[in-house]
């Protein structure tokens, strides 16, 4: 996938939100095609502004759908908020958080200390983080 460079002024990506809104309405597949077939640039621009929010980027990286909770979290945060992490889930000093660098997607499963104890990355990171979870805490 072609990155982009980030040099699409705020009011067009702000239009193009909008018409993919119209066009999606809330179906978060249709709008995963509908951003892979934009331009990279514009693609990467939008999944890291605040026009979109943390829930339709993880959708967009990951094509899976998280539980409950976790899909409140996410629409709850802009995608720039991934910059930093967001928080997915927590239980027992546990934490998940899916994180954007580099205009690629991570899941960091972490101490309460912030010790990151795995980083998964790629279309199937949330899964992994899951798995690894169940299969060893």
């Amino acid at each position: 996938m072609d990155e982009g460079n980030g040099t699409i002024p705020y009011a067009v990506l702000g239009e193009i939100a909008d018409d993919l809104f119209l066009e999606c309405e809330d179906d978060e597949a249709l709008l995963a095609r509908a951003l892979d077939s934009l331009d990279a640039d514009i693609r990467t621009d939008l999944l890291i502004s605040d026009l979109l929010n943390a829930y339709q980027v993880f959708y967009y990286f990951f094509r899976v759908l998280p539980g409950d909770l976790e899909k409140e979290r996410l629409m709850l945060q802009p995608a720039s908020a991934l910059a930093r992490g967001v928080l997915l889930d927590e239980f027992e000093g546990i934490r998940v958080v899916f994180l954007v660098e580099g205009h690629r997607p991570h899941i960091l499963v972490t101490e309460e200390g912030e010790e990151v104890l795995v980083r998964y990355s790629g279309i199937d990171a949330y899964k992994r983080a899951i798995q690894y979870i169940r299969e060893n805490l």
